[in-house]
């Protein structure tokens, strides 16, 4: 029991006050329900150690259920990055820490669920995961897109996007929705 108590404790990473930081500043320090919790491995007596981890975990529970602390995984953090990459964002790092940026989300690959040409010919396309990008630059593509088509969206010079449907040659895109 004790156990899955510290790895529920382990897996918490994201508050619910919604801190945000930019690179040059270091992570900020863990909440203070998640300190209390892992002060009580130092207990030497096993009943006040039980006692202690109970008492913590309930303060815990309920901070998690009133919103006061969010628990996540990491492939949960994924998703989210995932589901906002191409959104143009303050320079804050969400989600995260550190200077190293290995996850980082450089890319996604898609399918398109929608495709359809706005103001002139520029192509407006929305992807299975509900993202919605539109064309910025005067690029043809050689195929026009169709329902079916696997995309890859990634990041290019200058806060730019671009796009290549099904390995065709890519067009600036920006996200939209």
């Amino acid at each position: 029991m004790r156990t899955s108590l510290l790895l529920a404790a382990a897996a918490l990473v994201l508050t619910g006050s919604g801190v945000a930081f930019t690179k040059d500043k270091a992570a900020p320090p863990a909440p203070q329900a998640y300190k209390d919790l892992v002060q009580c491995k130092e207990i030497t007596d096993s009943a006040a150690r039980l006692a202690c981890f109970d008492e913590r975990v309930g303060k815990l529970e309920q901070a998690a259920a009133s919103g006061e602390l969010v628990v996540s995984d990491r492939a949960t953090v994924k998703e989210a990055q995932r589901g906002l990459f191409g959104f143009k964002l303050p320079s804050l790092k969400l989600f995260g820490g550190g200077d190293d940026d290995k996850d980082e989300i450089k890319s996604i690959d898609g399918v398109i669920a929608t495709a359809r040409t706005f103001g002139y010919g520029a192509w407006r396309i929305t992807l299975q995961d509900g993202s919605v990008w539109e064309q910025i630059d005067d690029e043809r593509p050689v195929f026009d897109p169709v329902k079916g088509d696997r995309v890859k969206v990634y990041k290019a010079a200058l806060g730019t996007y671009k796009m290549n449907i099904s390995s065709q040659r890519a067009i600036k895109v920006r996200r939209v929705e």
